[in-house]
């Protein structure tokens, strides 16, 4: 699973219009509010994706395999 493909690559691009526009002036509440909306989505998509890769690995110690 990719994930810039299950959050939508123009999800991440406003994202990072956002943080551009931010560095050069304040956003506006509406701007906060959709940046903070997006933040929280992608954030869900990242630790959905994490977890899942994390529970499809298997540790193997040496004192496992006798």
């Amino acid at each position: 699973m990719d994930l810039i493909n299950e959050f939508d690559k123009d999800k991440l691009a406003r994202i990072n219009e956002l943080a551009r526009i931010a560095k050069t002036r304040e956003l506006t509440d509406d701007e906060l509010k959709e940046r903070d909306i997006l933040r929280k989505e992608f954030l869900a998509n990242f630790r959905a994706g994490f977890s899942q890769q994390l529970s499809g690995i298997k540790v193997v110690r040496p004192e496992d395999q006798n």
